[in-house]
Parts: C-alpha cells; sequence; structure tokens
C-alpha cells in the first residue's frame, strides 16, 4: 500500500547544524525543508505543514514558541522537538505547554533523536494504513484480511484500529476457526513494524521439550542433537511481532521464561553465557477462557497481566449476522477466480446455511463451501450443501432461550435482552450491538426491569 514519504522542517540559524539535522531526518526516511529563521518557518509552514517540526528555540528574528503558538487546529498532527542550548525550567514547563514531542539539549543526542524521528516515520505510516483500511470497512465491509460488517465485527476493528500503532501486548481470544491468526496479521500490518517479520508459533503444535529451543535457541553443544547454534523466534523475529498462537498450551517452566523476556527485553539461548537485546511486539491467542486456564493451572496468572494488556475477542460467526452470507460468497469468488467458473449460491443454499449453528465457525464455513463448489455445476442449492448440514432445521443459532407459548412480546423481549447479556459476560456495549438496538435503549429497558422487579417485590 503506497505512502507519501513524510515531511520534516528543520529550523536553525546555524548553516551546519541545521545541514546535520537535514541529513538525519533524511536518513530516517523523511523529506526535508530547511529555513535559518522564523519568518521563513511561517512562510514555509503555510505553504505545507510538515509532520515534524526540528526547530532551535533562540532564532534570529524571535523565539520558537512565537510559531508554535501560530499553530492552528490543522496542524494537530505534527510533532514538534524543540532544540535548544540555553536550557532553563521556564522553557521546559513552557514547552510542555505547547505539548511538544520532545526537548533536546545541544549538544543533541544523535542517537536519541535518531529513534525520535523513526517512530514519528512509523506512527505516521501506520495511521496512513489505518486510515485507508477503515475507508475499506466503509466501502467493502472488509478490515484487511479481515470480512465482516456486523457490529461484532465492528467493535473488533476499532480495537485493532486502536492497538497497532503501538507496542503493546495482545491478547487475542476466541472460538476456533473465529481467525485469531489474521487479526495477529493484521495488528503486525498497521504497527510501526510492519516492515518487520511476523512470526507465529502455534505452542500447542511443537513438542514441549523443543519448545524452549524454538523461542529462544541454543548455542552448539547445549543438549545432544544441537550440532550447530540455532536462532530463535525472538532473534528471528526482532524488529517485528512474534504470534504465540494457543499460548495455554505452553509448559509452566517456560512461561517463567517468557515472563522474564517480556519484562527486561532480552532472551539467553539455551546453553548461552550471555543475554541478547531482543525488540520484539507479543502477541498471543487461545480458543480457552484466560481465567478458566488459570484456574485449571495452564497458564501463570502473572503471564496472563502482561499478556492482556489490550485484550481482543473475536465473536462466533453465530453472532455475526448477514455476515455469513457474505463471507460464504466471498469464499465462493475466491474458488470461481481460481477454477475460471461462474458457479453460484441459490437462494436455498444460503437459506440451508443459515440453518447451522457453525461450532467450527469462519474455518469450518469456508470448508463447506468449499465441498459444496466440488459438487455443484453451475448452482449450489440444498442438495449441494454437505448432507451433515442437511436436515438441521432444528439446529438453534448457538445458545437459545425458550419462551412457552402465551408469553407476552415484553416477557420475550426481557428473557432475550437477559440471556444475550449473560452470554456476553454483562458487556452492554456488545450486547446491544447483537441485539441491534441501541446502548441507550438498552438502558432503559434494564432500569424499566428494575422498577418492575421493585414493584413486584413491594
Amino acid at each position: 500500500m503506497p505512502h507519501s514519504t513524510p515531511h520534516a522542517l528543520a529550523v536553525d540559524d546555524d548553516k551546519n547544524f541545521l545541514s546535520a539535522l537535514e541529513d538525519l531526518a533524511e536518513a530516517a526516511g523523511f523529506e526535508t525543508t530547511t529555513v535559518t529563521s522564523l519568518e521563513a518557518a511561517k512562510e514555509e509552514f503555510s505553504k505545507n505543514i510538515p509532520d515534524v517540526i526540528l526547530m532551535d528555540l533562540v532564532l534570529p528574528d524571535g523565539s520558537g514558541f512565537e510559531l508554535l503558538n501560530d499553530l492552528d487546529s490543522a496542524a494537530a498532527s505534527t510533532e514538534v522537538i524543540l532544540i535548544t542550548g540555553h536550557a532553563s525550567v521556564d522553557n521546559a514547563v513552557e514547552a510542555l505547554r505547547f505539548g511538544v514531542t520532545d526537548f533536546l539539549l545541544k549538544p543533541i543526542d544523535v542517537e536519541r533523536l535518531r529513534h525520535i524521528l523513526i517512530d514519528i516515520a512509523r506512527s505516521r505510516e501506520s495511521r496512513a494504513q489505518i486510515e485507508a483500511i477503515e475507508e475499506e470497512v466503509r466501502r467493502f465491509g472488509r478490515f484487511g484480511p479481515l470480512l465482516g460488517s456486523s457490529p461484532a465485527m465492528q467493535r473488533v476493528y476499532r480495537l485493532v484500529s486502536r492497538v497497532a500503532p503501538t507496542d503493546a501486548t495482545v491478547l487475542i481470544t476466541g472460538e476456533s476457526g473465529t481467525g485469531k491468526d489474521l487479526v495477529a496479521q493484521t495488528v503486525h500490518r498497521l504497527s510501526r513494524r510492519h516492515k518487520g517479520e511476523f512470526l507465529p508459533l502455534n505452542c500447542g503444535a511443537i513438542s514441549p521439550t523443543l519448545i524452549e529451543s524454538e523461542l529462544f535457541g541454543h548455542e552448539k553443544g547445549s543438549f545432544t542433537g544441537a550440532q550447530k547454534r540455532h536462532q530463535g523466534y525472538f532473534e528471528r523475529a526482532n524488529g517485528g511481532t512474534l504470534f504465540l498462537d494457543e499460548i495455554t498450551e505452553m509448559p509452566m517452566e517456560l512461561q517463567v521464561k517468557l515472563l522474564r523476556v517480556l519484562e527486561t527485553g532480552r532472551i539467553m539461548r539455551i546453553g548461552g553465557d550471555r543475554e541478547i537485546d531482543s525488540d520484539v511486539r507479543v502477541i498471543t491467542a487461545t480458543n480457552r477462557r484466560p481465567e478458566d486456564a488459570v484456574k485449571d493451572g495452564k497458564l501463570r496468572e502473572d503471564l496472563l497481566y502482561r499478556l492482556q494488556v489490550f485484550p481482543i475477542h473475536l465473536p462466533p460467526l453465530r453472532h455475526r449476522g448477514r455476515d455469513l452470507e457474505h463471507l460464504a460468497e466471498h469464499f465462493l469468488q475466491v474458488l470461481n477466480k481460481g477454477d475460471s467458473t461462474d458457479k453460484e449460491l441459490a437462494a436455498e443454499g444460503f437459506a440451508k446455511l443459515r440453518q447451522h449453528s457453525w461450532p467450527g465457525n469462519v474455518r469450518e464455513l469456508k470448508n463447506v463451501v468449499h465441498r459444496a463448489f466440488i459438487m455443484a455445476d453451475d448452482t449450489i442449492g440444498p442438495d449441494e450443501i454437505p448432507l451433515e448440514l442437511q436436515g438441521n432445521e432444528e439446529v438453534t443459532d448457538g445458545p437459545s432461550i425458550r419462551v412457552p407459548i402465551g408469553s407476552t412480546i415484553a416477557e420475550a423481549e426481557r428473557k432475550l435482552i437477559m440471556a444475550t447479556l449473560d452470554e456476553h459476560g454483562g458487556d452492554k456495549k456488545e450486547s446491544a450491538e447483537v441485539l441491534g438496538i441501541s446502548l441507550k435503549t438498552l438502558y432503559n429497558r434494564l432500569n424499566a426491569y428494575k422498577e418492575q422487579d421493585s414493584d413486584s417485590a413491594a
């Protein structure tokens, strides 16, 4: 996805220092304009709003604070780095008042400034990517590789947009087949680390005796069969993202070491005698309830706190409404394109799909559509839908409630609302989205139920 080059404006009356700033900014990926006075900076700013300003505080024709005072709402996203050889408490307080990104003293710490500029460039690129993908959601009902426009998925997209530009650890929960791996990939793609490696590791698919070596690597001769040095996932993912799927399957003794790596940012190969810096973002996933995994002794509680800095829960397919049809159409289009065919899903075929509860979620739907595609000539109807879905009209759409005949609409509505709240752990916002009502309406109903219960008790 192409993006325009970020722009930096450097302001300093020392031409040698200004040239050094220009080289540093361009090495960090910025297209840079240099000026030597406050007046020239204001003129340049009126023509082109930069992504970052590198500015000396003391200029021949005024103070750098004058330019900051002139910035309007159009420049709200512009980062400002003030540089001065005359530090004072008043200047530092004033810089804070203006919300500058950083306040550097001459002679500057070149390495620190380089890292600041790289972070700004990456953040700016991440924001541009998120804006482009959010436009995809509005137009096509898709968020990168994720498909669906249901309220439940819209909530997932909002969470991904929030957390992706940060370096926070993310814990993705949800039933098997809901697409946890795609969410992890999307977080990486929209992060500042998107040019680095994205390495997935399924903790349940590797022998407990090998997983430590896979994660942290080993030195030659450190154990039988270690014939050469091996770099683990943490080393190979340096500067990128490591996705640990089925984290609750990781041996407990290894969870202690993982927690230490997350806390210190350093690893040690098996058989090694020195620690290695590790700049890796960790995303984890599980199809268990994390709290249950802790109770069952499958996950350390202290590790859970460290992993779920930002939790994202994926809804099951049965809670995603018409996303079922959109996903089925998408999978069919992919198959048609691959085989140069033009098969269609008939309305009766869709009806048969809607009668299933989809315990395997999106993964199950994809396989069912593939089998139906193979069975069909031109049109996929009920006869082409795999046999295990046939005659399934009585299958409920996930957890269900019983409403006795003779109940009033109000009584049935109350049962549905309370059951939905219980299914979603009391989360009112999520429950309102699933029910298709506003949060205000849900609160009004709950308040009315409280009043009814109070009157009954009286």
